[in-house]
């Protein structure tokens, strides 16, 4: 087996693993879904039931100066406020395949700061 299909498969293997921990406790809350490239970051508010995008944000969608951090902050912020004027206040945090560090922590800790329960 190639380094690139070991590398896809534990990255595969570690987003079952996030997401089958919500399906096991049963929740019935919405998930916020992340995804962090090289440059750019997206978030989204999914209702697993309806299998639809209630509200999502991304780095392309406004421009905030600094680094990738504060980019992920101010998206997380975003993404709470249009989350909560749809009344959504509480939601799990699906991190897929990354590691709850950097980008994405910042990302979860601006959910928290607008005023999201995750």
């Amino acid at each position: 087996m190639s380094l690139e299909r070991k590398v896809a498969q534990s990255a595969r293997r570690r987003a079952l693993r996030v997401r089958g921990k919500f399906k096991t406790i049963g929740n019935t809350l919405p998930r916020v879904s992340v995804f962090r490239s090289s440059q750019h970051m997206y978030a989204q508010v999914i209702d697993d039931q309806a299998q639809r995008t209630l509200v999502s944000c991304s780095s392309l969608e406004f421009e905030v100066s600094g680094d990738k951090k504060t980019v992920a902050k101010a998206i997380g912020l975003e993404l709470a406020k249009r989350a909560l004027e749809k009344k959504i206040d509480a939601a799990v945090f699906d991190r897929g395949q990354f590691l709850y560090h950097g980008r994405v922590k910042a990302l979860a800790d601006g959910l928290r700061e607008g005023g999201m329960r995750i």
